[in-house]
């Protein structure tokens, strides 16, 4: 039968009677007004012109009618084809913006001027599904595919990856600047970074057979964060995630590190703890903190409260919202490669969305899931499941296509490298806050959580589905191995009969297809809820200077509020229902509740930040990592209204972008200097000086000696 392919990408039967339709519907505008006969003459002729085809598109459609119509009535031709020119004006038709909205178009995303057409044309790579599911804003690429894609062709070295990790630094000096060196080179290219530094021995490990000692695995952190601010001052984006494990006998540095308000400022932290810890914590048991050097054999072992070092990283995501807590084994357990003993996770990404293996890289883009649901703020609202798994294959299908185009625009050949070989993609959503309220469904009840299970296994069954497709027409991905892959506990858990059919019959595309990344800049573009997050507010309070300059101040609500106070004729938001909440409000395990049932069907990740009252207590905190933990999580951190690094990030620095520069500039070409002994009386490791003896140099201060290495 033949079948037509529409603008979005969809496929439906041929229908004659449509023809007709829009004939006599052009027809009517005209003084002689409609013939049915011509107009099921035409229709016939469209008809026997395309009978013998298998597909075709929805334009040649409209261009045999036009020709038809130039025959038999001219007039009419002319009015289809004001018709068909007004249809294209519409569907061209930029977004209305805010003025924020427009900034972070024009500055973050717009090359050059380019009109709105042209920039979904480009982002889109001409997909026409895509290019007007980013019009109807139920999608959007990440911000390095909105920035650069298709600027490859103009000589620009921009990847349409937005992060990487690195490898775990090994535990000299040359993996040290190596990482550093993999950073700046990333971040030149626009990726952000993460970074593991639990394989550099902790303070006080031998460094020599006459017992001198290192400073430490944290000593190291300052030179990663000032490549990333440096890079990030420069014009580019520099973003960095340093973790450690909890078992790493600095853990309790590492924690504190950032107490010190001038210490590793341009980076994230978090904690890679393992089940024996939240297991020693619950039970109030000792925990072992324990090392072994490589390079000598040094067993280092630290016995610790668990609980007494719970308590501290609990304080400190409290009092400064870092360091945030990763739970190592279920990231580990729970994702399409669990199996695979080749293939290990080297670290997470900045946000923490995406665990990756060494040299992995991101490929992302969201899906708007509150642009699904059918007659919003109605009582018959409903989330249209058929729409959204076209979303999804489509998703899917767009990913594969940046991922293929990227694999020379990655900035380092191991990340070309592990990109082709593991294919890992992350699609992902955002706007669900938005979504519940379009539903009149309360943010964390039970409601909300079923309906969560419903889409999320809809979801990963519909990227399962159009990736063994994909394997199907261009094979599985290099390091698919069909016993292990089926061999994975979430696959077994999540996918349907007929898709593990699918893949035993193909194989599959991706190893990795599902995220859920924060969001931040294109939500804020499409002005729907962030990432799986509640909305933050109901209003706030903006304020404009007059000419005259008096302050004017006025409550500006929440896009979402506003459309349903729009919607209901509501004035005040007082009298707004019970089920629009914000994270402030929110009970607590509420909101892990929402991230663990999305969790159970996403194999990366979940970029979470709890946003808490400030009278939210330590206690609490632990109470929430608890829980956290024991729904499955695979990581979260929280952010307490008014903690010191609120007022931190709301401080003036009056210094000029030249001279942060100039100082960071400085202080790298100082720690380069002194760990590559380019000065003989200084030490590598801790700037103390060196003393020279027995042919050889020590520290004073630290005991280091280059001999030992």
């Amino acid at each position: 039968m033949l079948k037509v392919e529409k603008r979005n990408g969809n496929v439906v039967d041929f229908e004659q009677d449509k023809i007709k339709i829009a004939i006599e519907k052009a027809m009517k505008e005209t003084d002689k007004g409609i013939d049915e006969e011509v107009s099921q003459k035409i229709a016939s002729e469209v008809f026997e012109e395309l009978k013998n085809k298998e597909l075709v598109d929805i334009e040649d459609i409209q261009d045999l009618v036009e020709f038809s119509l130039m025959k038999y009535r001219p007039e009419v031709a002319k009015k289809y084809i004001l018709y068909r020119q007004e249809r294209t004006k519409l569907r061209e038709k930029g977004w209305d913006m805010t003025a924020l909205q427009r900034d972070i178009y024009d500055k973050k995303y717009r090359y050059d001027g380019e009109s709105f057409n042209d920039f979904l044309t480009r982002v889109s790579g001409g997909n026409e599904y895509i290019k007007k599911a980013i019009k109807d804003k139920k999608f959007m690429p990440a911000g390095r595919i909105l920035a650069g894609r298709g600027l490859d062709k103009l000589g620009r070295k921009i990847t349409l990856s937005n992060c990487y990790v690195m490898p775990k630094v090994e535990d000299s000096i040359e993996s040290i600047f190596d990482t550093a060196k993999y950073l700046a080179r990333t971040y030149s290219y626009g990726g952000g970074c993460g970074v593991n530094i639990s394989k550099l021995r902790p303070k006080g490990a031998r460094v020599n057979n006459a017992a001198l000692t290192t400073t430490g695995s944290v000593s190291f952190m300052d030179l990663f964060s000032l490549v990333t601010g440096l890079i990030g001052m420069r014009g580019r984006r520099g973003a960095l995630m340093l973790n450690m494990d909890s078992s790493h006998p600095d853990i309790e540095e590492f924690i504190n590190v950032k107490n010190d308000l001038d210490k590793v400022t341009y980076a994230n932290i978090s904690v890679n703890v393992d089940d024996e810890f939240m297991k020693a914590v619950k039970n109030d048991t000792e925990y072992d903190l324990h090392f072994t050097v490589e390079a000598n054999g040094q067993e280092i072992h630290k016995k610790v409260r668990a609980k007494e070092l719970f308590e501290k990283l609990a304080y400190n995501n409290w009092n400064d919202a870092e360091p945030g807590i990763l739970f190592k084994d279920r990231i580990d357990s729970w994702h399409l490669m669990s199996e695979f003993d080749d293939f290990e996770f080297a670290g997470v990404n900045p946000c923490a969305e995406e665990p990756l293996p060494a040299f992995g890289s991101c490929n992302l883009s969201s899906i708007n899931i509150s642009n699904f649901v059918k007659y919003p703020f109605k009582e018959d609202a409903y989330f249209d499941f058929e729409d959204f798994k076209v979303a999804v294959k489509h998703g899917v299908r767009f990913l594969n296509g940046v991922l293929d185009e990227n694999a020379e625009l990655h900035p380092l050949k191991e990340q070309r490298e592990v990109a082709k070989n593991l294919r890992q993609i992350g699609l992902g959503l955002m706007g669900v806050a938005d979504m519940f309220i379009k539903l009149g469904i309360r943010y964390g009840s039970d409601e909300s959580i079923e309906l969560i299970k419903k889409i999320g296994r809809v979801m990963i069954n519909e990227a399962l589905r159009e990736s063994a497709m994909l394997a199907k027409k261009d094979g599985p991905f290099p390091m698919y191995r069909e016993k292990e892959f089926l061999a994975s506990k979430f696959l077994q858990k999540n996918a349907d009969p007929d898709v593990i059919e699918l893949i035993k019959e193909h194989g599959i595309r991706n190893s990795q297809l599902l995220t859920m990344a924060p969001t931040g800049s294109i939500s804020t573009l499409l002005g729907c809820s962030n990432g799986v997050e509640p909305i933050f507010q109901i209003s706030y309070t903006r304020k404009t200077e007059s000419l005259n300059n008096e302050d004017t101040y006025y409550k500006v609500y929440t896009e979402i509020v506003r459309e349903y106070m729009d919607a209901h004729g509501i004035r005040d938001e007082e009298d707004l229902p019970d089920f629009i909440i914000t994270s402030k409000d929110l009970d607590y395990k509420d909101r892990i509740l929402v991230q663990s049932a999305w969790q159970e069907f996403i194999d990366a990740s979940i970029s979470s930040t709890c946003n808490v009252p400030n009278e939210f207590t330590v206690e609490q905190v632990e109470e929430l990592y608890m829980f956290a933990w024991e729904k499955g999580l695979k990581g979260v951190t929280i952010y307490r209204d008014g903690c010191q690094r609120a007022g931190i990030l709301i401080s003036n620095n009056k210094k000029s972008t030249k001279e942060k520069i100039d100082e960071l500039q400085g202080e790298i070409d100082a720690l380069a200097k002194n760990a590559l002994a380019e000065n003989p009386d200084v030490c590598p490791m801790c700037g103390g000086k060196m003393n020279h003896s027995g042919g050889c140099r020590e520290c004073q201060d630290c005991g280091y000696s280059p001999c030992s290495i």
